[in-house]
C-alpha cells in the first residue's frame, strides 16, 4: 500500500514568489476611476471604497484612516487574463483586457444611484510574459488575505450580461443592493431579501 503523503505537492504558494507579488501589489499608489488612458495589458486589480454609503462606512473608515498603502482594505479584487489563457493556447491575446475590465466595473458603479464613482479608487499589478501565469494565484492570494466584501459577502458585482435567454434568473445580491445595471433590470426571477443582504454586510463589518 503506497504512502499517499509522499505524493502531496505543498507549500509552493508560500514561497517568496507570491509574497513578493503581494508586496508589490500592496505598495502601488491608488488611481482614480474611471481610468483615462487605455493600455494593453493583463493583470490583477482591486477596488477601494472611501464614500458614505451607510453599509460600507466601516470599510471606508479603514481606508480613510490608513497610514500606509498596505493598510488599505479592498472592497473587490479581480483579474483580467489574456484571451486564450483559459483554453491553454500557446499564443494569447492581451489587448486591453485589464483596462476594459476596470472600465466595465466603473460603468457598473456609475449605474447605481446609491454609489458614486468618485468614492472609488483602484490599483493593479500588470503581469507580462512568464509572469502572466501568476495572475490567478495572485488574485486568489489577495482574496484569501483580505476577504473583500464584494468577493466574500455580497455576490454578483463581477458578473457579465447573462444573455437574452437567461432573463428568468434572479438579480444578484449586488444588483439587489445597488439597482441600476441595465441587464439586471431585465431579470424576472424571485427577488432576494434586501434586509438579509444588509445583515450579512453588518456581520462582515463587525469582524473588521
Amino acid at each position: 500500500m503506497p504512502n499517499y503523503q509522499n505524493y502531496i505537492l505543498s507549500n509552493l504558494l508560500k514561497t517568496s514568489v507570491i509574497q513578493k507579488a503581494i508586496d508589490f501589489f500592496t505598495t502601488r499608489e491608488l488611481i482614480d476611476l474611471p481610468l483615462t488612458e487605455p493600455f494593453s495589458d493583463a493583470g490583477v486589480y482591486a477596488l477601494y471604497y472611501f464614500g458614505d454609503f451607510q453599509n460600507y462606512r466601516p470599510i471606508s473608515a479603514i481606508n480613510k484612516n490608513a497610514k500606509t498603502l498596505k493598510e488599505l482594505l479592498p472592497i473587490y479584487v479581480g483579474k483580467a487574463v489574456p484571451k486564450g489563457s483559459r483554453t491553454a493556447r500557446t499564443q494569447t491575446s492581451v489587448e486591453q483586457t485589464l483596462f476594459k475590465r476596470l472600465e466595465e466595473h466603473s460603468k457598473s458603479i456609475q449605474s447605481a444611484p446609491n454609489l458614486d464613482l468618485k468614492d472609488f479608487k483602484c490599483r493593479f499589478a500588470i503581469l507580462r510574459d512568464n509572469e502572466v501565469d501568476l495572475i490567478v494565484p495572485l488574485e486568489s492570494a489577495l482574496i484569501r488575505k483580505y476577504a473583500p466584501l464584494w468577493n466574500s459577502c455580497v455576490s454578483g458585482f463581477g458578473i457579465h450580461h447573462p444573455g437574452s435567454g437567461r432573463y428568468g434568473q434572479s438579480r444578484s445580491e449586488w444588483d439587489t443592493l445597488h439597482p441600476g445595471r441595465y441587464f439586471a433590470d431585465k431579470l424576472t426571477g424571485d427577488e432576494l431579501n434586501l434586509d438579509e443582504i444588509k445583515d450579512k454586510i453588518s456581520d462582515y463589518t463587525k469582524k473588521l
